[in-house]
Order: structure tokens, then C-alpha cells, then sequence
């Protein structure tokens, strides 16, 4: 029986490989996206070797959310200014709307990261 929800031509390891593509091209061109995840993946690593699942468990959430904000805040910008090159105030309350999501996602993954960096600094002694 068919699948009717995928479209012809679907490979799934060609949508992860754009996944990737698109990972790397926000990582390389964004800087804010680029020192979040420089920054996210070191206590990553501290928390895989003292093998703190549950903190892991969270860094990678926090980090994924923050990381999904930031990708679509960066979608947003640019599609606006392709809609709209000139100044507009609507599409500066779009763009302000998208920043604040970003924010609120940063905020919460700092959060995440201070307290989880100090409980393994701690762990660590």
C-alpha cells in the first residue's frame, strides 16, 4: 500500500543531510548561533563523562529549544528583508516579536547552562 503523505522522491537521508546543511550554514554565517553551541558543547561532554544523564538530558533540550528559536528568528529576519528591503514598521514589530522568542529561549538556556555548569563543577570535587 502506498504512502500517500510523502511526496514522490522522498529519501529520508536526504532530508538529514539538509538538516545538517542548514545547521552548518546558521553555525557558519550566524554568530549567534555559533557561540551558543561553542559554548553548550563543552559542558555537553562534562556531563557525558561524569555520566550525568538527567543534566545531559537537559543541556540538550535547553540547547535544541534555544537552538530552534534562533534558527527561526534568523528565518524570519531574512524572509522579511526579502519581502520588504525598505524600513517598515510592521515588519520591524515581525522581526522585534521573533527577537523576543530568541531572547526568552537564550535566557532560559543560560539559565540552564550557569546552574548545570556549577552542579558538575561541584560533582566534580
Amino acid at each position: 500500500m502506498p504512502n500517500n503523505f510523502r511526496p514522490p522522491g522522498y529519501h529520508p537521508i536526504r532530508k538529514i543531510k539538509v538538516i545538517f546543511a542548514g545547521l552548518y550554514v546558521a553555525v557558519v554565517t550566524d554568530f549567534s548561533v555559533a557561540y551558543k553551541v561553542i559554548l553548550s558543547v563543552p559542558i555537553l561532554g562534562i556531563a557525558f563523562a561524569f555520566r550525568q544523564w538527567v543534566d545531559l538530558s537537559l543541556i540538550l533540550l535547553a540547547m535544541g529549544l534555544m537552538l530552534i528559536a534562533e534558527l527561526f528568528n534568523s528565518a524570519i529576519e531574512v524572509l522579511c528583508d526579502f519581502v520588504e528591503p525598505q524600513k517598515n514598521n510592521r515588519i520591524g514589530i515581525i522581526k522585534d516579536i521573533a527577537a523576543a522568542a530568541a531572547g526568552i529561549s537564550i535566557l532560559v538556556w543560560a539559565a540552564i547552562l550557569i546552574i548545570e555548569t556549577i552542579q558538575l563543577l561541584l560533582l566534580k570535587k
